[in-house]
């Protein structure tokens, strides 16, 4: 997927890995923490790979999903994260029409769906321990935040050191918001204007379930090898 080039503002990104590769700057502080990243699937494992790559740690994935309005699932009214976290943003349901009991269908699905994610994306591995560790949140972007708020939340609830969110792209309101819930919040991209996230990559094409998975594979070899 390609969208036109915003014609102002800073240079756009040219994919995730390029992402990945300036968020891995902003992040070199964190680097004697020996943190963790987690990168939410599917576009910010491509970023958090990276990042993982640069930093020399683990990468594993944060599992999250948007719980989508009844008939137009792009329109974000809330999301659920592994760990049983549900969170719905009821003002946004009701201006657009909906109860949390329309929505109770959609959240079910969701979850189930991250079951199946989890098995999919780590096979035989167990989730990863985060208690005590510095757990830095990857996506590609965010709009609004309220998928990466579940995944704090769901993080927060596992006892980390710290929880540090790292994005490819985000506007100021919602960089702003993810640092009060966070302890730390950077992106590689602040524009002030944010229609849609693959606005501001020159390459924005989807990430398929293998990819995914073949990058996990590659950061645990990686991670093994370092180990001896």
């Amino acid at each position: 997927m390609t969208f036109p080039e915003p014609v102002l503002g800073p240079r756009p990104l040219e994919d995730r890995a390029d992402a990945g590769r300036r968020l891995a700057r902003l992040l070199e502080k964190y680097r004697t923490a020996s943190p963790l990243v987690l990168g939410i699937p599917r576009g910010g494992v491509p970023v958090g790979y990276e990042i993982a790559r640069h930093l020399g740690c683990p990468l594993d994935v944060l599992l999250v999903r948007k719980v989508g309005a009844p008939g137009d699932p792009e329109y974000g009214l809330g999301a659920v994260a592994e760990g049983g976290v549900v969170r719905l943003d009821e003002v946004r349901a009701r201006e657009a029409g909906f109860s949390v009991a329309d929505l109770a269908p959609i959240v079910r699905r969701e979850i189930a769906e991250l079951s199946d994610r989890a098995a999919r994306f780590r096979g035989s591995e167990p989730p990863p321990q985060l208690e005590g560790r510095t757990v830095i949140v990857v996506d590609d972007g965010v709009a609004t935040g309220g998928t990466v708020e579940a995944g704090i939340e769901a993080v927060r609830a596992r006892a980390p050191r710290g929880i540090v969110v790292a994005l490819g792209v985000a506007p100021p309101p919602a960089l702003t918001r993810l640092r009060r819930l966070a302890d730390d919040a950077v992106a590689a991209l602040v524009p002030s204007y944010l229609e849609a996230v693959g606005q501001w990559y020159r390459r924005f094409e989807p990430v398929e379930d293998a990819e995914v998975v073949r990058l996990l594979e590659a950061a645990r070899a990686a991670v093994r090898a370092r180990d001896g």
